[in-house]
C-alpha cells in the first residue's frame, strides 16, 4: 500500500529568476545606469526617493499613468561597481518580500550583468501578474533590451 502525504513547507521549491546579459559598456557606466535616479528614469523606473544608503526605502510604480502596482524596496547591500541588493515588495497587496540582487562583472571590454530575483514563491498567492514567468518576462525586457540599449548608446 502506498500513501501520499502533503509536501512539507520546507520542500516547496524556491521560485527564483536569474537573468544574465553581456553589455558592451564599462562597469562604471552600467553602475551609474543602475544607481543614478536621472538615468534610471530613462530605461528602468522613475524612483524619486532612491538612494544608495543601506536601509533606504524607495517607492515606485510601473511606467504609464495607471499606478496599478505600488512597488517598495529597501537597500540591503551596496558594493560600488559590483553589487546592489534590495527588497522588492507590493505593500498594498502583501506583506511578503522578495530580494533583487544586481551583480556586475567586468568581462573583456564589457560588463556581465547578472540579476537574481529570489523568493517569488512569496507572491504566488497574488495571481497571474505575480508568477515567476511574469517576472522572467519583465526582467528580460528591462535588462535584455532597455538596459542594454541604454548603456550601449
Amino acid at each position: 500500500m502506498v500513501t501520499l502525504s502533503e509536501p512539507k513547507k520546507s520542500n516547496i521549491m524556491h521560485e527564483n529568476v536569474v537573468f544574465k546579459q553581456k553589455v558592451n559598456a564599462p562597469v562604471e557606466k552600467v553602475w551609474s545606469a543602475l544607481t543614478d535616479k536621472a538615468q534610471m528614469k530613462e530605461w528602468y523606473f522613475d524612483i524619486p526617493d532612491f538612494g544608495l544608503d543601506v536601509h533606504n526605502e524607495f517607492n515606485f510604480y510601473e511606467p504609464g499613468g495607471e499606478k496599478k502596482y505600488h512597488h517598495r524596496g529597501e537597500i540591503l547591500e551596496v558594493i560600488p561597481h559590483q553589487k546592489l541588493k534590495h527588497t522588492w515588495t507590493y505593500p498594498e497587496f502583501s506583506k511578503e518580500k522578495t530580494i533583487v540582487k544586481w551583480e556586475l562583472e567586468k568581462e573583456n571590454d564589457g560588463t556581465l550583468v547578472k540579476l537574481t530575483h529570489k523568493g517569488l514563491e512569496n507572491f504566488s498567492h497574488l495571481g497571474y501578474d505575480f508568477q515567476k514567468e511574469s517576472f522572467q518576462n519583465g526582467w528580460t525586457e528591462i535588462i535584455g533590451k532597455n538596459l542594454k540599449e541604454y548603456v550601449e548608446q
